[in-house]
């Protein structure tokens, strides 16, 4: 009786050799880390790929992705076309749209945390241990007992399993959900405001083409004007009506104005180049504008009117909004973290000699982990995120602001130029006339080429300084139009466009 006795015992502790040997080559599961928030940028200014002003595109603006390999047959571009071409291929909005595409993958990330994680194995397992490797060989039973086996095995099992691990109660990982979601769009309403400024840029560079050409035209003009003054003038001369420096002076104003027609050739051609960047025209594509927008008053609409929309509308505006709601979601992410989270994990699977043998087996486990003492780390996280939304605060203060100031420059600049567009066409029409009286006067021999000259040269600036008056009248809609939101739709209304 003692001696089975004694036999089952150590059958008894070998069995618990066996099993610590087990558990001694399968590490312990480490108690997961908690849950630290997710921290934002200190400014809360998207990163723009550059700028846009009343006249100049800068940075990222300037490029665009070709929309041809090649250049084709020319084109006749409307604005409308050329607005839509911009909104595709500017650099601006292409880069924009990557921008978004990251931030929802950052935000599916934070929801991913919130989700349960579920993951399955197959396990085959063919092994022998060996207890004299791990300090059990010392061990020896009585004369007649049952000895205790050095070498265990071989051995095999079979183990099929899924497993679940869901967090219950984390409210630092919620927040930062919230908080993505929020930053999603933030970025989403900049991707529109990178719209608007595209829309401006086109219209900008549609407006500096139509100015050039008209600028061109208006040179032409003049050459043809000069020449028949100097053939009028030659003409005369050989009559033996007019003295020689008469020719010589109108020959002078007419290679004047010969240089003038090749400048201004030239910075047309320049402004097509630069606009066919904006849009995404292969290099070297011909073209031409098919909308002269000429000038028409801006009505119904005042500037409170316009200030409204404006706080209403713009897309920066509303992404300053989201930033900020951003940053207080993750102060509160960062101040839950002194709250205790609640975790729970299990796995089902069936485990035997072989997978005909098996045996259903589980594991559940809850779990709830608080903060004792973390050396300041929870209390540096709040600061860290408090400075982030201070600085979120005081930029949409500010942008809020500068919108304000944007739409009065705009409103400022549309009443000037209006003014100026009706003084130059006045002294248009009074230059012309003055020319033509200078012109009949010489024919009749009672003045010289220095009246007709002098006349010349004041339509040429009475004709420089409506263009300009005009485009700026024209340019002070769209940076109006961009000033108050939705670019694209007031751009249309205000110059007019169906």
């Amino acid at each position: 009786m003692k001696a089975a006795t004694l036999q089952a015992l150590v059958v008894s502790i070998s069995t618990l050799f066996w099993v610590a040997a087990l558990e001694a080559q399968t590490p312990p599961e480490a108690m997961p880390p908690p849950t630290r928030p997710a921290q934002l940028p200190l400014s809360g200014r998207t990163a723009q790929p550059g700028s846009v002003t009343t006249v100049q595109v800068q940075g990222a603006y300037q490029g665009s992705v070709p929309s041809a390999a090649a250049p084709g047959a020319p084109m006749e571009i409307s604005l409308d076309e050329a607005l839509r071409r911009g909104l595709e291929y500017n650099l601006g909005t292409v880069g924009y749209r990557q921008t978004v595409r990251q931030a929802a993958a950052e935000s599916a990330g934070a929801r991913a945390s919130l989700l349960p994680d579920i993951s399955g194995g197959a396990l085959a397992v063919d092994q022998q241990l060996n207890l004299a490797a791990l300090g059990f060989s010392s061990i020896k039973a009585p004369p007649g007992a049952f000895q205790i086996p050095l070498i265990i095995g071989p051995f095999h099992y079979t183990d099929l399993r899924a497993g679940l691990t869901q967090s219950l109660v984390d409210l630092t990982r919620l927040k930062n959900y919230r908080a993505s979601r929020e930053n999603f769009k933030a970025v989403q309403l900049a991707a529109q405001d990178a719209r608007d400024l595209v829309v401006l840029a086109v219209t900008g560079a549609y407006l500096q083409v139509i100015a050039s050409a008209a600028r061109v035209d208006s040179a032409r003009a003049q050459v043809a004007t000069a020449q028949a003054t100097w053939q009028q003038a030659l003409d005369r001369h050989n009559s033996g009506l007019a003295a020689r420096i008469d020719v010589t002076r109108s020959q002078v104003e007419l290679q004047t104005n010969r240089q003038r027609l090749t400048s201004v050739e030239n910075d047309l051609a320049k402004q097509k180049i630069q606009f066919g960047r904006l849009v995404g025209l292969p290099p070297g594509q011909e073209f031409t504008l098919t909308d002269s927008l000429p000038y028409a008053p801006l009505a119904d609409l005042a500037l409170d009117q316009a200030l409204v929309r404006a706080y209403a509308n713009r897309a920066d505006l509303k992404s300053a909004e989201s930033q900020v709601r951003a940053a207080e979601l993750a102060k509160q992410a960062a101040q839950a973290e002194r709250l205790p989270t609640v975790t729970l994990t299990g796995d089902y699977g069936a485990i035997g000699t072989s997978p005909v043998s098996a045996h259903g087996t589980f594991n559940v486990t809850a779990a709830a982990h608080f903060t004792i003492f973390d050396s300041g780390r929870i209390h540096a996280d709040i600061e860290q995120a408090d400075a982030a939304l201070r600085q979120r605060q005081v930029e949409y203060q500010d942008l809020r602001g500068r919108v304000d100031a944007e739409v009065r420059s705009a409103w400022l600049d549309l009443t000037s130029a209006a003014s100026q567009v009706s003084v130059s066409q006045n002294n248009r029409v009074l230059a012309a006339d003055t020319l033509q009286q200078s012109r009949d006067r010489f024919a009749s021999g009672v003045a010289d080429t220095v009246e007709v000259v002098q006349a010349q040269e004041a339509v040429a600036a009475a004709e420089q300084d409506y263009i300009a008056a005009l485009y700026a009248h024209n340019l002070a809609k769209a940076s109006l139009a961009r000033a108050v939101g939705q670019a694209d739709q007031s751009i249309k209304q205000f110059l007019g466009k169906p």
